[in-house]
């Protein structure tokens, strides 16, 4: 099917009660994303077990990942069942409470390593920054809801979701969370993608991006963060600097050779070589300890779960839905490449969690909060 006809299916009037041969037969195929989701974090818990052998000998990161991971769970019965039009209706509800949780932040937020990120709420804590991805999705699924956009976004159509992308853009990077930053603004940029831009605004926006990306280097980067941009292109440049983590970790990644060095016997991460081993570089440890081979098999499930993702958001019945189901696709698929490329010194150092495997509760809980609405929405004809 070309993209134009794609374009032009995105805007018909979708029968509700449309079902054929093919969907009744492999109806099973509908809940792959959570098979998929039990099977990465089962994989996650076994990793992170390894990854946090030495340093946290009561096993706490273990549990309380365990202990999100149950939450996570109730959150996923939660959003299943329920059609998927509430979201429609609480779509810009759910983003003004995330923006409120965002300038919360500022003004009572806790810190960690140079950051401020995180609310606190007793013996945990919350990052409103990861929930905005989601937020942010819900709300752009809705906002084009109605829009027709057969024949193309003109630039009068781009100028209020921007300003909306904008918003949560600014207090995120204030933080600094410049990971989360990215990964909005290219999953906004995969939607309006998806939904097709005039040809003539994708060059003006390709051309203005690319006189924007200078000043935003020399202006609106801080210090460290150009620093690991220049040392992402050598890392030998300031090898016990900013470079010493890419370094670290591509000396990880590339030890483990075939079928790696076994379970808990990685010595990057055990002898603390490795920064940030339990959650940014986690990846870094499982290709140590488990190898090429068994890292090809991690990549297969992720992709197989990008595929289940694209093919919910393709068999969508309404324009909302498949706007939604892409939307949250594009997350999981900017987090896998932005971070693995990240560990293996393809792109710059940048805080981007391995989805179902690096440690977080934020990021876990949206994450699972995302398969629950993708199985949500391709199971909709079988539930109630």
């Amino acid at each position: 099917m070309s993209y134009t006809s794609m374009e032009t299916n995105l805007d018909q009037q979708f029968d509700p009660n449309r079902m054929t041969t093919y969907e009744e037969e492999f109806k099973w195929l509908k809940w792959v994303p959570l098979i998929l989701e039990i099977l990465l974090l089962t994989w996650g818990m076994i990793n992170l077990s390894s990854a946090t052998a030495v340093e946290d000998k009561s096993a706490g990161l273990w549990k309380t990942q365990m202990i999100t991971i149950g939450i996570g769970t109730v959150g996923t019965l939660i959003l299943m069942f329920p059609h998927y039009s509430f979201l429609s209706r609480l779509a810009y509800l759910i983003y003004m409470g995330n923006l409120g949780l965002l300038l919360a932040v500022l003004a009572v937020g806790r810190s960690s390593l140079g950051a401020k990120r995180w609310i606190g709420f007793g013996g945990f804590s919350l990052q409103p920054s990861e929930l905005m991805k989601l937020s942010m999705v819900i709300f752009l699924a809705k906002f084009f809801e109605n829009k027709n956009t057969t024949n193309g976004l003109k630039f009068k159509d781009l100028i209020m979701p921007t300003i909306f992308v904008l918003i949560p853009l600014a207090l995120i990077i204030v933080q600094p969370d410049l990971g989360t930053a990215m990964i909005l603004m290219l999953v906004y940029g995969s939607i309006l993608l998806f939904l097709r831009i005039s040809p003539k605004l994708l060059v003006l926006i390709t051309i203005a991006a690319a006189v924007a990306l200078p000043v935003v280097y020399n202006y609106g980067l801080k210090p460290y963060q150009r620093q690991r941009i220049t040392t992402f292109i050598d890392p030998m440049s300031d090898p016990k600097g900013a470079g010493y983590n890419s370094i670290q970790s591509m000396i990880a990644v590339g030890s483990g050779q075939l079928v790696g060095k076994g379970w808990k016997k990685g010595t990057q991460a055990h002898l603390n070589f490795l920064p940030e081993h339990h959650t940014d570089f986690i990846f870094s440890v499982f290709s140590e300890e488990w190898g090429f081979a068994w890292c090809s098999i991690l990549l297969l499930l992720y992709m197989l779960f990008i595929m289940s993702g694209l093919s919910v958001a393709y068999r969508s019945n309404d324009k909302f839905a498949t706007v939604l189901a892409f939307g949250i696709t594009s997350i999981f698929f900017w987090h896998i490449f932005v971070n693995m490329g990240m560990v293996m010194g393809m792109l710059p150092i940048v805080g981007v969690p391995l989805p179902f495997m690096s440690y977080g509760g934020s990021a876990l809980l949206t994450s699972m909060s995302g398969v629950a609405i993708l199985v949500n929405i391709a199971n909709k004809k079988y539930m109630f």
